[in-house]
C-alpha cells in the first residue's frame, strides 16, 4: 500500500474518532459548540480527513461565538517546499467573492449617511452609462441581490502580469455585459455588478476603493492583515500562502492571482483571525466592542431578507446570501478564485460566525457546503425526516422532467460555449424519486409540498417555477440562491448538439481518408468525376482539414488556463475562431456545387446522395456552432 493512502486512512480514523464522542457527550454536542477542546478535537479530525481526501495543501480557520474569538487555527501547508505551515493568525489566504461583503458594507455606510440610495437608477452615480435595454433602470438593490440582469462574463477578470491591470472606472466602461433580463426578476451572480458597486462608493466617497476599505472597515476593526491591494504590500507579502494544484502526486505552486478591474467583487487577501474580527462586527449588528462600522438599524436592514426565487428556498439579504439549514437561518458568503476557496457562515440565533479558507483548487469541493454540512451535522444534528412517495409524482414529473442549465451564463459571446458542459437533468426515477443528475452530483428528491421537492437522505431542497399548462420553465437550488437554473430549449440541449459536433467530426475525417484514398487510386480511375461534385469534393476536404483543426484547437485552449485565454487580446481565441468562419465559407461553395449537381443530374444519384449529406453534416455542424457563438469573434 502506497503512503497516500494509509495517509488518508489515518485521517479517516481520526475524523471518525472527533466526529463520534461518547454517548455523555452526545446531547451537549446538540445544543451547539460550548467546549473549545472538543471544537479543536472535533477540527482536527475533519480538516485532516478533508485535506487528504481532496489533496489539499493547506487550510485556515476561525469561528466566533459569543463576541469573541473562540478557536482559530491553520492545517497544512502555506508553502509545501518549504514546510511553512499555516498560521491562523498571520497566513493571508484570497478570500475570493467574500470581498464582496465589505463592498456591501461601504455601499450600506453610504446609504446610512444618505450619501446613497438603494432604490435610485445607478447611472445616476456614474460616469459612463448602463444601456437602457429595458424601461425599468438597474439600482443598487438589485445589485445587492444580484438581480441586475446581466450576462456572466470572464473576459479580463483574472490575470497574473501586474502591468495588465486595468484601472476599475476604465473597465467597468469597456467591459459592459449585455443586459439579458429586466432587473429584480432572477438572481444570477455577477461580478461585474459588484465591481460596478466599488466604483460607485469610490465616486460618492471620493476615496479610492482601497483606501476607503483601509479607513473605513479594515483600520477601525483592527484588520492589520488584510488588505485588497495588488500585489500585495510589502509589509504583507511575506505571510501569503502560495496557491496550489495538486497535479501527478505532488501540489505545484501557482503565480499569484490579480482579480483585473473587478477588483471590488474579489480582490481582498486575509489571515484567519482578521475575519474573525469582521464576523464579530456584524454579529455585533454593526459594532466590534466600541468601535462600530454600520449603524444597529442599518445592520438590521442589510441581513433581512430582500430576494428569493421561492420563499420556502434560501434567498438573498442586502448582500449576503442565506444558506440556512439544519432548521437554522444562516446568512453568509462563499469565495473562489482558481487557487483559493472559502466560506464565511453567520448563524445570528447561535451568536456564532464560521470563516474557513482553502489554498489549492480541489478546496472547492469543501468550501461550497461539505464542510459546513459536515460542522453542521455535528453540532446541530437534524436528521431528515423520512418522505413518503408522492402518489401523483409520475403525472407532476411529466411537466418537470428534462434538461435545465445554470442562468449563470453568458449568452451574447463565445463563453456560451461553457454551458454546453453544466447541464442539469430531472427524470422521473424507477423507486418514485425524482432524479436530478447536476455537477454536483446525482440526487434522488421527494416531493415534499406541490412544487417543492427535497433530497430524500439530505436536507436540500429543489423548487420548479412552471406556466400556466404546469411545464416547468425554472427550477431553483436551495443550496445557491445567487443563480437559477432555466428549462433548455430542445434545439440547444446539449445532447443534441454533442451527437451534431460528433457526426460532423467524423464526416470530416471520413471526407480526408476518402480524399487520400482517391488519390492514392487515381491513376486507376482516369475518368474524373463531373465537374461540380469534383470541385464540391476539394471544397469539401478542405471544409474538413479547416474544422478538424478548429476542434483541435478547441480542446487544446480548453485544456489550457481559460482565464488567460480570455485576457488581454485574446490573439489564441481569435486565430481559432478564424478557422470556422473560413470552414464556412468553403462549406457554401459546397453546398453551390451540390445544388448544380442535382440541377444537372451530374454523376449517379448514389454519389450525389452520399456528397449531398455530408454537405448537410457540414451545414449542421456550422449551425452548432452558430448556436454556441463559435462562428464568428463574438469575443
Amino acid at each position: 500500500m502506497s503512503r497516500a493512502p494509509v495517509g488518508k486512512l489515518i485521517a479517516a480514523l481520526l475524523y471518525a474518532a472527533a466526529s463520534q464522542p461518547d454517548a455523555a457527550a452526545q446531547d451537549t454536542l446538540r445544543h451547539g459548540v460550548i467546549d473549545r477542546a472538543e471544537l479543536e478535537a472535533f477540527l482536527d479530525g475533519l480538516m485532516i480527513a478533508h485535506l487528504a481526501e481532496k489533496n489539499v495543501a493547506g487550510a485556515t480557520f476561525a469561528l466566533v461565538k459569543d463576541g469573541q474569538l473562540l478557536f482559530a487555527k491553520g492545517y497544512g501547508y502555506a508553502d509545501v517546499d518549504r514546510r511553512t505551515p499555516v498560521d491562523a493568525e498571520r497566513s493571508l489566504f484570497r478570500i475570493g467573492s467574500v470581498s464582496k461583503l465589505f463592498t456591501w458594507t461601504m455601499v450600506m455606510q453610504l446609504v446610512e449617511q444618505g450619501k446613497l440610495d438603494l432604490d435610485t437608477d445607478v447611472n445616476r452615480y456614474l460616469d459612463f452609462a448602463i444601456p437602457a435595454t429595458y424601461p425599468e433602470p438597474i439600482t443598487l438593490r438589485h445589485i445587492m441581490t444580484h438581480t441586475p440582469g446581466f450576462e456572466d462574463r470572464g473576459k479580463d477578470l483574472f490575470t497574473e502580469d501586474s502591468t495588465r491591470v486595468i484601472p476599475l472606472g476604465r473597465w467597468l466602461a469597456t467591459h459592459i455585459p449585455a443586459r439579458v433580463r429586466p432587473p429584480g426578476q432572477l438572481s444570477v451572480y455577477s461580478n461585474y455588478a459588484t465591481a460596478l458597486a466599488g466604483y460607485i462608493v469610490e465616486r460618492v466617497s471620493g476615496i479610492p476603493w482601497d483606501d476607503y476599505l483601509e479607513q473605513r472597515i479594515l483600520q477601525p476593526l483592527g484588520m492589520s492583515q488584510t488588505t485588497g491591494r495588488q500585489p500585495l504590500p510589502q509589509s504583507l507579502a511575506p505571510h501569503m500562502s502560495q496557491g496550489y494544484e495538486f497535479s501527478r502526486g505532488r501540489h505545484v505552486p501557482q503565480q499569484f492571482e490579480i482579480v483585473n478591474g473587478a477588483s471590488p467583487a474579489g480582490s481582498i487577501s486575509a489571515s484567519a483571525v482578521d475575519m474573525s474580527k469582521f464576523m464579530l462586527a456584524h454579529l455585533g449588528g454593526g459594532a466590534l466592542g466600541q468601535v462600530r462600522i454600520l449603524g444597529e438599524e442599518t445592520a438590521r436592514r442589510m441581513y433581512a431578507r430582500a430576494f428569493g426565487h421561492d420563499p420556502r428556498l434560501p434567498g438573498f439579504c442586502l448582500g449576503f446570501y442565506e444558506k440556512s439549514s439544519h432548521g437554522l437561518r444562516i446568512i453568509g458568503h462563499g469565495g473562489d478564485t482558481q487557487w483559493f476557496h472559502t466560506d464565511l457562515a453567520l448563524i445570528p440565533e447561535e451568536n456564532l460566525g464560521v470563516f474557513v479558507s482553502y489554498n489549492t483548487a480541489s478546496g472547492g469541493e469543501l468550501s461550497f457546503g461539505p464542510f459546513l454540512e459536515a460542522f453542521l451535522d455535528h453540532y446541530y444534528p437534524a436528521p431528515p425526516s423520512p418522505l413518503a412517495p408522492s402518489a401523483d409524482l409520475e403525472t407532476v414529473a411529466a411537466g418537470l422532467v428534462g434538461t435545465y442549465r445554470f442562468n449563470r451564463m453568458s449568452y451574447t459571446t463565445v463563453e456560451k460555449a461553457g454551458a454546453l458542459a453544466g447541464a442539469v437533468k430531472f427524470q422521473l426515477g424507477e423507486d418514485t424519486t425524482l432524479v436530478m443528475a447536476s455537477p454536483f452530483g446525482e440526487s434522488r428528491l421527494r416531493q415534499v409540498e406541490p412544487g417543492l421537492f427535497r433530497e430524500t437522505n439530505g436536507h436540500e431542497l429543489v423548487s420548479f417555477r412552471t406556466d400556466a399548462s404546469g411545464k416547468a420553465t425554472h427550477a431553483f437550488m436551495g443550496e445557491a440562491p445567487m443563480m437559477g437554473l432555466e428549462r433548455v430549449p430542445w434545439l440547444e440541449t446539449p445532447l443534441l448538439h454533442y451527437v451534431v459536433l460528433g457526426l460532423g467530426g467524423a464526416v470530416f475525417v471520413g471526407l480526408v481518408i476518402a480524399a487520400i484514398v482517391r488519390l492514392v487510386r487515381r491513376r486507376s480511375r482516369p475518368v474524373p468525376p463531373p465537374r461540380p461534385l469534383l470541385w464540391g469534393r476539394k471544397l469539401l476536404v478542405a471544409a474538413a482539414l479547416v474544422n478538424l483543426a478548429f476542434l483541435v484547437s478547441l480542446v487544446v485552449l480548453a485544456s489550457s488556463n481559460l482565464f488567460e485565454v480570455l485576457s488581454g487580446p485574446a490573439t489564441k481565441l481569435k486565430a481559432a475562431l478564424t478557422l470556422p468562419m473560413i470552414g464556412g465559407l468553403l462549406t457554401l461553395g459546397a453546398l453551390v456545387c451540390a445544388v448544380t449537381a442535382w440541377k444537372d443530374g451530374a454523376g449517379t444519384r448514389g454519389a450525389r446522395v452520399r456528397y449531398s449529406a455530408a454537405v448537410v453534416a457540414a451545414l449542421l455542424f456550422l449551425w452548432s456552432l452558430h448556436t454556441w457563438n463559435l462562428l464568428g469573434w463574438r469575443i
